[in-house]
């Protein structure tokens, strides 16, 4: 293995295939290694300060096969996802539930999108891929931040550490969900909004707790188990809808 500086790349072999991974720097004072295969197939290695390069190969070595397993199942998804063109009949999700996109143009109507029977109704002057797209979009975010506020406030019900109420904002990301700045600032991606609402509260309440702990120690995970006790299986569930509400 070839010696790995902050936020260098390298790669282990695995039945005969090439697995790259890229080193971060990590916070933690925990000599801890922490990987993370994200859905568009990235394999981050996060590496706390003075921990050897072997010491970070034979973390990677110990948990190829999982890696490999998680490459290949969102790889699996992918392929089974097709660019969205923002037309009538399509599939788009919101809150878990998939919904049919219908796209309806009238002159003299004001331009809206709204959640009508089973439909998100998208109305406008002209029936352009590009603002369809940019009205359902800003939709999604109108909706992501009156549900995240709620379900935030709902969360905070739990999570007694938490002195002081949390600000959200949105940022869309291809490869996160959420962030918490030192601050306690929580950045979360409008796109979680098309995932259940479980999904959403694992994700706000993930962030709440690197307000006390900052790095996913063991305390961090008691503190999730704590107040989330099936948080496993509802990132399992997250994770397995990636590709498609990410799209």
């Amino acid at each position: 293995m070839n010696t790995m500086a902050a936020k260098q790349s390298s790669y282990i072999m695995y039945g005969g295939e090439r697995i790259e991974f890229t080193r971060v720097p990590s916070k933690s004072v925990r000599p801890r290694v922490l990987i993370k295969v994200h859905p568009d197939c990235r394999v981050m290695v996060h590496v706390p300060l003075g921990v050897p390069d072997d010491d970070v190969y034979d973390a990677v070595k110990k948990r190829v096969r999982w890696i490999h397993t998680q490459i290949w199942k969102f790889k699996d998804q992918l392929e089974h996802v097709s660019p969205r063109r923002y037309c009538s009949g399509e599939s788009h999700f919101y809150l878990g539930k998939q919904y049919v996109l219908k796209v309806m143009e009238a002159q003299r109507d004001k331009q809206l999108v709204k959640l009508l029977r089973g439909h998100i109704e998208v109305t406008v002057r002209s029936k352009s891929e590009k603002r369809v797209k940019t009205l359902v979009l800003e939709w999604y975010k109108t909706r992501a931040r009156d549900v995240f506020h709620r379900r935030l406030d709902a969360m905070l019900e739990q999570t007694l550490w938490v002195a002081e109420r949390p600000n959200i904002r949105l940022l869309s990301m291809k490869t996160q969900w959420g962030s918490c700045s030192p601050h306690g600032t929580l950045t979360l991606n409008p796109h979680l909004v098309k995932a259940p609402r479980e999904c959403i509260d694992y994700v706000i309440l993930h962030e709440l707790c690197h307000i006390a702990e900052h790095n996913h120690s063991d305390k961090f995970y008691r503190l999730m188990k704590q107040v989330m006790p099936k948080w496993e299986k509802t990132k399992e569930k997250l994770d397995g809808m990636a590709g498609k509400l990410l799209n």
